[in-house]
């Protein structure tokens, strides 16, 4: 396969990450402005929250079998569409009502980005190895997407309405798909002799090893997902105000950021199991140092903290495409994502209770201790490998 090839699926992959998880993330900068908008509870924020993640997360398995009969290239151009689409017609939205369809509609968008846009990486760069390094690099572009998106929203709001701001991203999304319909190559592109060694290359897949990885992403997520909604009040509780805790945020993203880029290449270099010991193990003595140690120090640990966090990721990701069946690539990209997706959406609810009951440390050392659950998974999965 051509270089110009590869690196177009590449670039177009990367786009509908970057694109799609910036609007998945904008909604945590619009959260506030609607409630004061709608007047509406914590409930129907969360709600609001849930309509979006919940319907990604719940839709992506039928967005892979979609793409089976519709084409891959297709279903993914019109996923990034439609979530355009959705937040345009949020940015009109006069009620409460029509919001939440909007989300709804944007999730539904969003379901078709991961394991589509995974596969298409997937299969462009098998033929000529590179497969982890490549994933590392979509992986990496999700996170640029949550950081510009949001931030830029946020600048603009200092200038225009919510609802102008809504609807220029609405004017983004339908642009990504524009740009994702020009750089996804076509299928008579790819070499027939690449096409029979990317199907060759697939093997025979493991179930019990998917099963296994899905585990392990799923403990991964879970964990991920509690910490972060935990860590504004440890910082709090140390003493950090609100500059403070959103420095704290930024040191941790940026670390995640560079750990999910670093992590495939290494995962490439010393393999899947080693890669997940190193950063499960590094993840799970911060979190302890996290609860225990003062401010400064905790602010000191935390890019660390977070490329370790963050990281595995990566190299779970790379492990999907040589655990999947002859022809199940997508399937098993859809199935992994939903894991984790719904796994990251029940955390906070779960070990909220934890907090509740117990307080914020004893939550925070629950999830340092199940992420060397981990430990065996991985084994487990390196032996499917």
């Amino acid at each position: 396969m051509s270089t110009s090839v590869r690196r177009r699926s590449l670039l177009a992959a990367s786009s509908a990450h970057a694109v799609h998880d910036g609007l998945t993330d904008l909604i945590y900068v619009l959260l506030p402005i609607w409630q004061t908008q709608f007047a509406i509870s914590y409930a129907m924020i969360g709600l609001l929250r849930a309509s979006y993640s919940g319907v990604m997360a719940g839709f992506q398995l039928l967005a892979s079998r979609l793409a089976r009969r519709w084409g891959r290239e297709r279903m993914l151009i019109g996923g990034t569409a439609l979530a355009g689409v959705a937040y345009l017609i949020a940015g009109q939205a006069g009620g409460l009502t029509v919001l939440l369809l909007a989300l709804m509609l944007g999730g539904l968008g969003a379901s078709t980005q991961h394991p589509l846009a995974s596969s298409l990486v997937t299969d462009a760069y098998e033929p000529g190895g590179g497969v982890k390094e490549a994933l590392s690099t979509y992986n990496f572009a999700g996170d640029i997407g949550k950081t510009l998106i949001p931030g830029a929203v946020g600048l603009l709001l200092v200038v225009v309405s919510w609802q102008t701001s809504v609807t220029l991203i609405g004017v983004l999304g339908l642009a990504a798909a524009l740009l994702l319909w020009w750089l996804i190559p076509a299928p008579a592109e790819l070499p027939a002799h690449a096409q029979h060694a990317a199907k060759a290359a697939r093997g025979k897949g493991s179930a019990s090893g998917l099963h296994a990885l899905l585990a392990t992403g799923t403990l991964d997520s879970t964990v991920r997902m509690g910490f972060l909604t935990f860590l504004p009040f440890l910082l709090k509780s140390k003493g950090a105000g609100t500059a403070g805790i959103g420095i704290a945020l930024s040191l941790l993203f940026v670390g995640g950021a560079f750990g999910k880029l670093l992590c495939g290449y290494l995962g490439a270099r010393i393999g899947m199991m080693k890669t997940v010991w190193v950063t499960e193990s590094a993840t799970s003595l911060c979190i302890v140092a996290a609860v225990f140690l003062p401010l400064t120090a905790v602010m000191g640990i935390l890019p660390l903290l977070g490329l370790a966090l963050n990281g595995t990721s990566s190299v779970l990701y790379g492990a999907v495409p040589e655990l999947a069946a002859p022809g199940k690539r997508e399937q098993a990209f859809a199935l992994f994502y939903t894991g984790t997706i719904g796994a990251g959406a029940l955390s906070p609810v779960l070990f909220g209770r934890v907090g509740d009951v117990m307080g914020v440390p004893v939550a925070l050392l629950s999830l340092a201790a199940i992420l060397l659950l981990t430990l065996p998974l991985s084994w487990r999965v390196q032996k499917a490998l």
